[in-house]
């Protein structure tokens, strides 16, 4: 296993409508802010779709989740690129698979915190 402790994993996304139109299909969250344009043509991004940037990071790295806490700061728009940065805080080998705590940041490009949180779960 190449983590460690300590170790920063960044992933980078620009979500566009299509992403949310998507996930309104998938998820059913139609909510009026995610269909109707904003002044400047935007879209609100779905909250949990925001939140598929740390669990992408997870699914990298075979982690199969237990908990996950988010705390959503500010909205996401259609357009808005978000880099999300995951630190790995511990790492513990338990029998046949590691645990593994981890906490995030996610941030748009204007460098605004929009999402942080944290998971926890096994390696597999």
């Amino acid at each position: 296993m190449s983590l460690k402790a300590g170790d920063i994993v960044r992933f980078e996304r620009t979500f566009t409508l299509n992403d949310v139109e998507l996930f309104i299909k998938i998820s059913g969250d139609e909510g009026i802010h995610h269909m109707n344009p904003d002044a400047q043509g935007r879209v609100v991004i779905q909250g949990l779709l925001t939140a598929t940037l740390p669990t992408k990071v997870g699914g990298d790295n075979n982690v199969l989740a237990r908990h996950m806490d988010f705390e959503f700061l500010k909205p996401v728009y259609t357009g808005d690129t978000i880099t999300c940065e995951v630190t790995i805080d511990q790492l513990d080998p338990k029998e046949k698979r590691i645990s593994i705590v981890a906490s995030f940041k996610c941030h748009n490009q204007h460098n605004t915190l929009v999402l942080k949180g944290s998971f926890s779960g096994v390696i597999l």
